[in-house]
């Protein structure tokens, strides 16, 4: 949708509401909803001014010590929600509304670093000074219950009604009985310039996949953001809820592949075209892919979903169409492609892309050379493995050369500190398990 066509649609009362909306570091959206004329008349051109501690806050929204940008000591002041134009669209699934994402800026118009769209836009930046461009796609999954959110919650998430009671992964027959919400995802999703390819059931009970055409890696970013808020909202007006956590039970947990290959200035694929610049991408990622995988897997419940031969990867390898390795490669020609098998449903898409461009330009300018391919079951492998814990990955982020070149060091320390809120309060809960083990028989 163009800006003119807003305006026309505001004047024939069409369009009556604006949603402008960053994404914080859960990879959410954030943000305010305008009347369509407010936002025509003032906030096209001046933008608008946000809390600065939607950067700096738990999953909660709970205020937190430890973030230099935003804090009680700084008074918790502002900076600006710039809106991306290229990124306006209509909302199908909301009467009379558009929406559109915004960059973030401080008040001097310098950007805010530790917006995770400004990290992956360094990082296309330094694609960029080479001649290149990324094209990735997100293959998200997520688990659907007949439960809605408010009974959900209300039942503390227990007792949760799964929409389909067996596998039904590819089953026609067993993707029909959910069809109705599945179709209006698709469907309402395509209205608001989604290009949607396909939709299919998963392992787990009540998993589906809903696939999404490939664009370049901002593009995309913002569409898997979009769609992961719409999947929900559009869910709950049905009486349903959806979950993007990556393990949510002792089945199969719920994943996001993220597809990458780069273009060169005349749209040519780098990949297939220049072996040696591919061989040192993948030797990059793999190389880097422990250190960065805080920026692949963010939280606690993240590491639970790494279990062996479960199609979570557990191993860094890569193998020619390989599900059992970390990193798979797969396609020809134009199609020749990385596909990173580690993030899961809960990943903040900008910055999987990001670590993945900063893992293979390492690879590129420190000319890395590529292992051997891995044939056969990479669990069984020996080799090593996977960040096990959100502790462990922190670490290993935190002592990251390559992670401090690529991102800055302000970034660096922003998201060991969000972890770091994530552990402590992972660490001071007792969970059921807990009380079911241990209230009579300890």
């Amino acid at each position: 949708m163009t800006l003119d066509e807003l305006r026309a649609a505001a004047e024939a009362d069409e369009i009556d509401t604006v949603v402008l909306a960053i994404t914080d570091m859960q990879g959410r959206l954030q943000g305010k909803r305008f009347t369509a004329s407010h936002f025509l008349n003032a906030v096209v051109e001046a933008g608008a001014e946000a809390c600065n501690y939607l950067l700096a806050v738990d999953v909660d929204m709970n205020t937190v010590e430890g973030y230099r940008m935003s804090s009680w000591e700084t008074g918790y002041g502002d900076f600006l929600m710039v809106p991306d134009m290229t990124t306006l669209r209509r909302v199908p699934w909301l009467p009379k509304t558009a929406l559109l994402l915004a960059d973030l800026a401080w008040h001097d118009h310098s950007p805010v670093p530790a917006s995770p769209r400004q990290i992956l836009i360094r990082q296309l930046e330094r694609l960029r000074e080479r001649g290149w461009t990324a094209l990735a796609a997100t293959e998200l999954e997520f688990l659907l219950f007949e439960t809605s959110y408010r009974d959900a919650f209300k039942q503390g998430y227990r007792d949760m009604e799964h929409a389909n009671l067996y596998n039904v992964d590819y089953s026609i027959l067993g993707t029909s009985h959910v069809e109705p919400l599945i179709r209006r995802i698709r469907n309402e999703m395509l209205q608001a310039g989604l290009v949607v390819e396909n939709s299919k059931g998963e392992c787990n009970f009540g998993q589906h996949e809903v696939n999404f055409l490939y664009d370049e890696a901002l593009p995309t970013a913002d569409k898997h953001a979009i769609y992961k808020n719409g999947a929900k909202e559009i869910a709950d007006q049905e009486g349903m809820s959806i979950t993007f956590m990556a393990k949510y039970d002792q089945r199969e947990g719920s994943s996001c592949h993220v597809h990458l290959s780069l273009r060169d200035a005349r749209d040519e694929p780098v990949f297939a075209d220049e072996p040696a610049v591919f061989d040192a991408f993948l030797a990059g990622q793999l190389a880097t892919l422990r250190e960065l995988t805080l920026f692949l897997a963010p939280n606690v419940n993240s590491y639970k979903r790494f279990a062996s031969a479960s199609f979570a990867p557990t191993t860094v390898a890569w193998g020619t169409d390989n599900r059992t390795c970390a990193i798979r490669v797969l396609g020809h020609g134009k199609g020749k492609r990385i596909e990173n098998r580690v993030p899961g449903a809960d990943v903040n898409p900008y910055l999987a892309l990001a670590a993945m461009i900063a893992g293979g330009l390492h690879g590129v300018d420190a000319e890395l050379g590529l292992e051997p391919e891995l044939t056969g079951n990479a669990y069984a492998s020996g080799k090593e493995r996977v960040p096990g814990t959100l502790r462990d990955a922190r670490d290993l982020f935190a002592a990251s050369d390559v992670a401090r070149e690529a991102f800055g060091e302000d970034v660096v320390e922003h998201y060991c500190n969000n972890a770091a809120v994530e552990l402590a309060a992972f660490d001071a809960t007792v969970t059921e398990w807990e009380r079911f083990r241990g209230f009579e028989r300890l």
